[in-house]
C-alpha cells in the first residue's frame, strides 16, 4: 500500500528582491491511517507545505505523492478522495447548515449523506440555521464537516482550532480522534502543543521552511534527555545567579533563563528540588515562584531554536 503522503525535496521559492523561500526542501512520509502532526511558529512554511499538498500551489521544484498519485496527471481522482478544511474557510451566510452541506456534497460521486455529516459535527439541531447565525466554534465545525462530507481517505485540517475557545476546541479534537478511528488519515497543521501531543501519532516540527525534528511526541520529548521541568524565579536580578551551580546537580540536563524565568530540564524533579532550595538558601535568595510539569513540544522546540512555537518568524 502506498503511502498517505510522500514528498521529497520539496521547494517552494516566491520571486522578489530578494527571493522568498518559504519551502526548503521538505521530505515527508505520512502512512495511511496517522495522524500526522505538522507543527512551527507563523511564517515557518507549514501552510505553503499544506497547500502544496493540497493542489493549491505548484512547488517550485520537488516531488509530492497523495495516494500514491501526482496532481499534474491525476487531479481529478485526488480530489474525489481527499477532504479539505482551510486556515479560514469562507462559508455564505445566507445558506442554511443543510443548504451548506448539500452544496459540498454535489462536489463528489461518493460521500456520506448530509445528516450524517452533520451529525458527525453534533450540530444535528442547526441543521436549518443560517451560517451567519452560528457561534465561531460552530462555524469551524461546519467547515470541518464540509471536508468530511465526500467521505474522504485522507483530510488536510490547517490550523483548525486557531481562534477557537476551550470548548469548542476539545469538541474539534473528538471529531477528529473519531475520524482517525475509522483508519483514514489526517493531516494537521496547528501551533497548539497539547493538540498536537492528544491527537498526533507522529509529528514533524517546521522552522525556517525546513523540518527540524520528526517522531512520535514522546520520542520527540525523550529527545530532551529528561522528561520533567522545573521552573521557578527569584526575588531581585536573576542575571546575578550563576547558572552553573544548578548544571551540577544530578538529573539535571539542561539549564535556561528565559523572561527571568528559570527553566531546569530534570528526570528526577523529586531530587533536585531540594537540592535548589538549598542552594539558593545558602545565597540568601528567595524564590518568588516555583511550579513543575512534565516536558512538552513546546520544549523541544525552544531546545531546538531558542523561542517559543507561538512566537512569529521575523
Amino acid at each position: 500500500m502506498p503511502a498517505a503522503i510522500q514528498c521529497e525535496n520539496l521547494v517552494k521559492t516566491y520571486k522578489g528582491k530578494p527571493p522568498v523561500e518559504a519551502v526548503r526542501g521538505i521530505d515527508l512520509n505520512v502512512d495511511v491511517g496517522q495522524c500526522y502532526g505538522v507543527l512551527g511558529p507563523n511564517g515557518a512554511g507549514k501552510t505553503t507545505t499544506i497547500e502544496i499538498l493540497e493542489g493549491l500551489l505548484k512547488p517550485t521544484s520537488g516531488t509530492a505523492e497523495i495516494l500514491g498519485m501526482h496532481w499534474a496527471d491525476n487531479a481529478a481522482a485526488i480530489r474525489e478522495r481527499i477532504g479539505v478544511s482551510l486556515q479560514e474557510t469562507k462559508l455564505s451566510d445566507r445558506l442554511t447548515v443543510g443548504e451548506t452541506l448539500s452544496l459540498f456534497r454535489s462536489f463528489y460521486p461518493t460521500g456520506i449523506s448530509v445528516d450524517e455529516a452533520i451529525e458527525r459535527v453534533s450540530l444535528q439541531e442547526k441543521k436549518n440555521t443560517w451560517i451567519e447565525k452560528l457561534s465561531g466554534g460552530q462555524k469551524q465545525r461546519i467547515a470541518v464537516a464540509s471536508a468530511l462530507v465526500g467521505d474522504p481517505e485522507l483530510v488536510f485540517l490547517d490550523e483548525p482550532t486557531t481562534g477557537l475557545d476551550p470548548s469548542s476546541r476539545r469538541e474539534l479534537w473528538d471529531i477528529i480522534s473519531s475520524f482517525g478511528q475509522q483508519g483514514r488519515t489526517v493531516l494537521l497543521t496547528t501551533h497548539y502543543m497539547e493538540e498536537a501531543e492528544r491527537l498526533c501519532d507522529r509529528v514533524a516540527i517546521f522552522d525556517q521552511g525546513k523540518i527540524i525534528a520528526e517522531g512520535t511526541p514522546s520520542e520527540l520529548i525523550r529527545s530532551l534527555g529528561a522528561e520533567h521541568v522545573i521552573e521557578f524565579s527569584i526575588d531581585g536580578d536573576p542575571d546575578n545567579i550563576d547558572k552553573s551551580q544548578f548544571e551540577s546537580i544530578e538529573s539535571v540536563e539542561k539549564i535556561e533563563l528565559d523572561n527571568d524565568c528559570f527553566h531546569l530540564t530534570v528526570a528526577q524533579p523529586h531530587l533536585v528540588l531540594p537540592e535548589v532550595v538549598t542552594r539558593l538558601a545558602a545565597t540568601g535568595i528567595a524564590m518568588s515562584s516555583l511550579s513543575t510539569r512534565h516536558a512538552s513540544l513546546e520544549d523541544v522546540f525552544v531546545s531546538l531554536t531558542g523561542r517559543h512555537l507561538t512566537e512569529d518568524d521575523e
